[in-house]
Formats: structure tokens, sequence, C-alpha cells
């Protein structure tokens, strides 16, 4: 390959496992998820790399080097041969665990500084599609863990009440609303027995589907009383964890 002396670096950090992040690069279908319908990779050193626009542009390459689940290096261009040829530059993506999830850093090299300048977007654009798309996977099970954080509020046993919790929500777990500001687990159970003690017989319960985005989850609730009226609605924003569990929870009534 010739000389690559202009590069552009592109760092995200994604919300999820470091070993999660990686499968985008060696399963197929995950690649294809990003990428487009289409869209092939052979994770091993020679193995090929297809990747397919919307509109049908393709851009081809190899595998140069792949030390899972730190870092995947592949060739990169196009096969119409414009604005460069298919395998003419290089990317170059490392994977770093950090504690909220994985830092990924992308370093795209070139030989032309005018063809590096129009993949900046490119590349912000697409890390930031990989990053939500990770997240999506990693929470693709956030309308359950809602349902049981719902659920909780209901509980009337103390300790099923604490379990719950614990098996959903981090120890620091923050929640606030117009009625709350409580920080961590232990905060928390006493205020959920307060508002059972005030507030008996109601039941909160997810009205919905929910809406992801970057490990964000927007659910929608209602509050029902003990004759079945339903007294107020509202949206639950949802953080959640790498491993799935709830970060924060904010209440809009």
């Amino acid at each position: 390959m010739a000389d690559l002396p202009h590069q552009l670096d592109r760092t995200v950090v994604i919300g999820a496992p470091r070993e999660t992040v990686f499968r985008f690069f060696t399963d197929e279908a995950r690649w294809a998820s990003w990428w487009g319908k289409g869209s092939t990779i052979d994770p091993r050193p020679g193995g090929n790399v297809l990747l397919v626009y919307p509109g049908g542009v393709q851009v081809a390459g190899e595998v140069v080097d792949i030390a899972p689940p730190q870092r995947i290096v592949f060739t990169y261009g196009f096969v119409s041969g414009t604005p460069i040829p298919a395998g003419s530059s290089r990317v170059s993506i490392e994977l770093e665990p950090i504690a909220g999830g994985t830092r990924l850093t992308l370093v795209h090299a070139f030989a032309n500084a005018g063809v590096r300048d129009e993949h900046v977007q490119g590349w912000r654009y697409q890390l930031s599609l990989f990053a939500n798309l990770v997240a999506d996977y990693v929470h693709a099970g956030a309308a359950e863990q809602i349902d049981r954080w719902s659920a909780l509020w209901a509980e009337p046993d103390p300790a099923a009440r604490q379990a719950a919790l614990a098996a959903i929500a981090h120890e620091g777990v923050r929640f606030g609303d117009r009625y709350s500001r409580v920080e961590g687990r232990d905060d928390l159970l006493p205020h959920i027995a307060a508002a059972q003690h005030f507030m008996p017989g109601m039941r909160m319960a997810r009205d919905g589907n929910v809406r992801h985005c970057q490990g964000m989850v927007l659910a929608d609730f209602t509050m029902t009383g003990p004759d079945g009226v339903v007294k107020a609605k509202g949206t639950n924003v949802f953080e959640f964890g790498p491993d799935g569990k709830i970060i924060r929870v904010t209440g809009f009534w």
C-alpha cells in the first residue's frame, strides 16, 4: 500500500461491554445491520470486507489485522474507483473498556488530504449510528425492565421489593420527579414504601412501546387508583448502564 500520511481520528463512547461491541465486527449479520443490507466481512487477516451504502455505493477492502476484542484493521476504498480505489486507504479501530462501557477510537489513513476531509462527516455520522445500534441491541429488553420497575412500586412485601430493585437497578440508582429527589437503592426503597403508604392502591403501568436512543429510553406511563380510574399520566426517562441495569430515572407528570 502507498504511503498514507493523512489521517482523521474519531473517538466515541458506546454504552456496552467491549466484547459486545466487537461482535459487530465479527458477526456478519450485525455488520450488515450497521452498514446496510449486502455488507459482508470475513473476520480474519486477508478476509474480504464489503460495505454497501444506501443508494448502492460499495466500498471494498480486506482485513489486515484483528485481535478480538481489542482491535480490527482493514483497508477501504470504492469499488467504482472514485474518489479512491478499493483497498487504497486503511481503517484502524481500537476498543478500550471504560466505566461507562467502551471507548472506540478510529483512525482512517489516506494518501490524499482532500479525500480525508470528505470522510470526516461520514465517520461522525456512521459512528453515531453504530453507537445507537449497539445500545439498541444491549437494551433490547428495556421494556421488560421498565415493567419490572413499575411493578415494584406496588409490591407490598419489603423483601420482595428489595430483591426486585436489586435485580434491575444499580446500587447508586437515582430517581427524580416533581415529588422525588433520591439517590441509591437504600434511599429509594423507603421512598417507595412511603408512596404506598400515602397513595394506597395506586399502580403504575407502561403505556405503549418504549423509545430508545443512545442508551436512554422513554416510557409513557399511567397511574391508576384502586377504583381502576386513571389518576395521572406521564413519561419516565430511563438511563441504562452497559450491563442493562437502570442508572437513573426521571419522571415527567
